[in-house]
């Protein structure tokens, strides 16, 4: 049996700005472990000839950041869940690395819908009282461009107008709203979010036993 004092781990993701899921995977992991947890995301845009298929790209995101346990991100968009499942569970075949699929339903952004202090505060207007009309936690999942949506609530809690509302960054903003989500929990209320939980876990318990 392992004893970990640390345990660092690596996400690779489909896109750039997909490294927010970096939040809510730190705060899933504190939920089942008592000890530091240092998340790494896996940056593979600096290679000469960055690699396309999968499993390339597994094996350098585990070259280039070596980890305890890896987190490998596939949007389901309009694949089945299962088959992003199955696209990462035969990519990892061979490997020795205990890892973890991150699957949502739809972009990654739906899982930021669920804070609204927080979603004010990465506006820069946190005592605003516009009504976002954020989603109900059980809707977020079938909103057909989340990425959209968020970036339209961010601008709305902003209350800017005029040039400094054309100069908001809401892509920036969204990257500080992970951050400022202290509470992932809600989300326990998404089938996607409670089947990463229950991977992680199991990947947890094969990191111990390794």
């Amino acid at each position: 049996m392992r004893v970990m004092e640390r345990l660092v781990f690596t996400l690779l993701t489909d896109g750039s700005s997909d490294d927010i899921l970096i939040h809510p995977l730190s705060w899933l992991l504190r939920q089942h472990l008592s000890i530091p947890i240092d998340g790494f995301w896996a940056d593979l845009r600096r290679l000469p000839i960055p690699p396309k298929a999968l499993c390339d790209r597994i094996q350098a995101a585990l070259d280039l950041y070596p980890c305890d346990l890896l987190f490998v991100h596939r949007d389901a968009e309009a694949e089945p869940i299962a088959h992003r499942l199955d696209e990462i569970a035969k990519a990892m075949t061979g490997l020795a690395n205990p890892s973890v699929p991150v699957v949502p339903v739809r972009m990654q952004e739906a899982w930021l819908l669920i804070d609204e202090p927080a979603l004010r505060r990465a506006a820069g207007n946190p005592n605003g009282t516009v009504d976002l009309h954020l989603p109900e936690i059980g809707r977020i999942e079938s909103i057909r461009d989340p990425k959209q949506l968020l970036h339209e609530i961010l601008l709305e809690a902003s209350g800017l107008s005029g040039r400094r509302r054309q100069k908001f960054n809401p892509r920036q903003m969204a990257r500080r709203l992970g951050d400022l989500i202290e509470d992932y929990g809600p989300l326990r209320n998404l089938t996607a979010f409670r089947t990463l939980e229950d991977d992680t876990i199991a990947g947890l318990r094969d990191l111990k036993e390794s």
